[in-house]
C-alpha cells in the first residue's frame, strides 16, 4: 500500500515517482515493484545532507547543508529541493555545479523540506 508523498524509484531504469494519490496497489517499472525510499534525517558523515530551512523576507530558503555545502559534481549532487507547505508542494530541480539550495517564494505556517542526493536519496528536515 502506497501512501501519500512518498517516494520510490526502479532499480533497473532509475526512474523516480512520487505517490500523488494513495493506493494498494504495487508500484511496478520495468517488470520489477519499485522500491520505497525512506526518508534519512540525520547526517552520520562529514558531508550534509539534512534540508536546513532559512526564513526570508519573501520566504524561505532551503539549503543542503547547514554550515558546510553539499557537493555539487557530476557525479554526486543534489538532484531537487522540495517544500511541502499546509498542504502545497513546491520543487526545484538542480544540476551539477549549480548551488545546493532553493529559494521559495512562500508564507505558510508549516513547513518542511526534503531533497534528493543522487548517491545517498532522500532527506528531510
Amino acid at each position: 500500500m502506497t501512501k501519500l508523498r512518498e517516494i520510490y524509484k526502479c532499480e533497473i531504469c532509475g526512474n523516480i515517482v512520487e505517490v500523488l494519490h494513495a493506493g494498494v496497489g504495487e508500484l511496478v517499472c520495468c517488470g520489477q515493484p519499485m522500491k520505497h525510499i525512506e526518508e534519512k534525517t540525520e547526517d552520520s558523515s562529514t558531508e550534509k545532507h539534512v534540508p536546513y530551512i532559512e526564513k526570508t523576507a519573501d520566504g524561505v530558503l532551503v539549503k543542503v547543508g547547514q554550515n558546510q555545502d553539499h557537493p555539487m559534481e557530476e557525479k554526486h549532487y543534489i538532484e531537487w529541493v522540495q517544500v511541502i507547505a499546509d498542504d502545497k508542494v513546491y520543487r526545484k530541480f538542480l544540476k551539477p555545479d549549480d548551488k545546493p539550495q532553493a529559494e521559495f517564494e512562500i508564507k505558510a505556517d508549516e513547513i518542511m523540506a526534503r531533497e534528493y542526493c543522487n548517491v545517498h536519496g532522500l532527506w528531510r528536515s
